[in-house]
C-alpha cells in the first residue's frame, strides 16, 4: 500500500428537503470538479425557519482527496 497526501476543501450544501440531500448535492457538484474524492466530515448543520417549520436545510462539509 503507497503513502497518500490529502487535501481537504469545505463546501456547504443546501436543499429544503433533508440534511442528506445537501449532502449529496454539496458532493455531486463538488465532483464535477475535483478528482479523486475520497472521505468527507460533517462540520455544521444549520437551517431556515419559516412559519415555524424547517424551510432549508444547510450543511457544510469538509472533502478529503488525494493529491496526484
Amino acid at each position: 500500500m503507497s503513502n497518500h497526501v490529502y487535501k481537504t476543501l469545505e463546501i456547504t450544501g443546501s436543499s429544503p428537503t433533508g440534511i442528506e440531500d445537501a449532502v449529496n448535492g454539496a458532493i455531486a457538484k463538488a465532483s464535477e470538479t475535483v478528482r479523486n474524492m475520497q472521505w468527507f466530515s460533517v462540520e455544521e448543520t444549520r437551517g431556515h425557519i419559516e412559519d415555524g417549520k424547517v424551510a432549508h436545510w444547510q450543511v457544510t462539509i469538509k472533502v478529503g482527496f488525494t493529491l496526484e
